[in-house]
């Protein structure tokens, strides 16, 4: 009995203290990135005792360098950034991460990023580069993105179905290239971009239509090539034709404009039971969703003691963008801002993709812990003195079967101070220093003006804009 009280008090704490998701562990954090007070946010990063644990390294060396870069300090952006490039390299996880999953949640897991998430870090890192005037290290970048494309590729085998290429990470490598002088290149990352957008239904790709700045480069760099079947062929596709004119005195400026956060995962809770289909064959249902049971083994899972499953699964929350569109003015031209990732779409329908996989995974490992807590307390009844129960064995079920259904977490981390949205316009520039109006148009009426000095040097310069609310 005493056990019993024990693993119950026990129990209680664990599930006051499991409740609180990432984000509500994090709050304060973002809540001053949000609000731009990155003194104050980096002071919250710094002693926020999640974010420290060694299973979140990679999470707050992504939030850490994404700080760094905020207030200017690329080369610490970069330091950041590049330590956690290598833990992927390294790979990240391992046989002991994995029993700890199963034996206590994924949250207790080593975190390993969202495939997105991984994109995003060459992304940063290439603007750092190129603030740094150290273009040769942003040509590198651009040559990770197409290992880092190759791999997602080959993770679902290049399925149009599946987060296999990010468009985004192929356009920015077109214009990485580009920055380098490397036309060729440049073209070859043009063309692969948009030629994922063209397999997509209604050119869309995760919520974003191709971009007609994409279009107008895919052309442009064929022409500047001189490969004229692929000029024409592209001018067809885009109902295009290329007019060839004078390159801008001062260059352009790539403009990206950040607008709003990433959503954020809360948990959310489903109640399965496992039963026969009509085929004979064992599946998880909760009324709603069929998950199949590919791996039952009756020696393992007792079907009895699997009548009710309570699972939880993180579901993401959007955060809507204060601003809704954008223009930029040189003084001679009005530019409309174009949406070039939309990372609110990919957080869903990437999550949404891995539903049935990863649920079935949770399903199969809670039944096997289920069987075992049964099979505890069965152990325990008429086992002690004079055909009594065994207090012991039957306490220890009882505080495993509580342990299990309040100990069940689900993963609810992620990068959450990466942009709702990334928009980008392609800006002509005089010689020497030119002035640029970035104007936010508010959903509400009230707008927001940011004026961005850039010196015109005859080649590309980029400048990101980050509004975090």
């Amino acid at each position: 009995m005493n056990i019993f009280r024990a693993s119950t008090l026990f129990g209680l704490m664990l599930f006051l203290f499991s409740c609180a998701s990432y984000n509500d562990r994090t709050a304060l954090y973002y809540k001053q990135i949000a609000d731009g007070n990155y003194a104050q946010a980096k002071t919250e990063l710094d002693k926020n005792s999640l974010l420290k644990k060694p299973r979140n390294k990679l999470l707050l060396l992504m939030e850490e360098g994404k700080m760094a870069h905020l207030t200017g300090d690329y080369e610490g952006s970069n330091r950041y950034f590049n330590e956690a490039d290598q833990l992927l390299e390294q790979g990240l996880g391992g046989i002991m991460d994995g029993t700890v999953g199963v034996l206590v949640n994924p949250m207790s897991q080593t975190y390993k990023g969202e495939d997105f998430e991984k994109f995003m870090i060459h992304y940063y890192k290439a603007l750092n580069y190129f603030y740094l005037n150290n273009t040769d290290e942003a040509i590198v970048e651009a040559r990770r993105i197409t290992l880092q494309s190759q791999e997602q590729g080959d993770k679902f085998n290049n399925k149009e179905n599946r987060y296999s290429k990010d468009a985004f990470s192929l356009m920015l490598q077109g214009l990485i290239y580009e920055g380098g002088r490397d036309v060729n290149n440049a073209f070859i990352a043009y063309r692969n971009a948009a030629d994922v957008y063209l397999t997509a239904p209604d050119t869309t790709y995760y919520g974003t239509k191709i971009p007609d700045g994409l279009k107008k480069d895919v052309i442009r760099t064929a022409y500047l090539n001189g490969f004229q079947s692929e000029q024409s062929k592209y001018e067809k596709l885009f109902n295009l034709t290329y007019t060839p004119e004078k390159a801008p005195e001062g260059g352009e400026l790539i403009l990206f404009w950040e607008n709003g956060l990433a959503p954020v995962k809360q948990q959310k809770e489903f109640f399965f039971s496992l039963i026969k289909d009509d085929y004979g064959n064992m599946v998880f249902t909760d009324g709603n969703f069929v998950i199949p049971f590919w791996d039952y083994d009756p020696a393992k899972v007792n079907k009895a003691s699997v009548q009710s499953l309570r699972v939880t699964y993180p579901m993401y929350v959007a955060r809507p963008p204060y601003y809704s569109s954008a223009t930029a003015s040189n003084g001679n031209y009005v530019i409309s801002l174009e949406k070039a990732e939309d990372i609110n779409a990919l957080a869903f329908k990437t999550l949404d993709q891995r539903f049935a996989k990863e649920m079935g995974k949770t399903l199969a490992r809670l039944a096997v812990k289920k069987t075992a807590e049964y099979l505890l307390t069965e152990s325990g009844k008429g086992s002690g003195k004079n055909g009594k129960n065994d207090g012991l064995l039957t306490g220890l079920g009882y505080g495993m079967q509580l342990y299990s259904l309040l100990s069940e977490k689900s993963d609810t981390r992620n990068w959450q101070s990466l942009p709702n949205q990334i928009n980008y316009a392609r800006i002509p520039l005089q010689k020497g220093e030119n002035t640029i109006t970035l104007q936010l148009k508010g959903a509400n009426g009230q707008d927001q003006t940011k004026t961005i000095k850039i010196e015109g040097t005859g080649g590309l310069k980029f400048y990101n804009y980050a509004s975090l609310r």
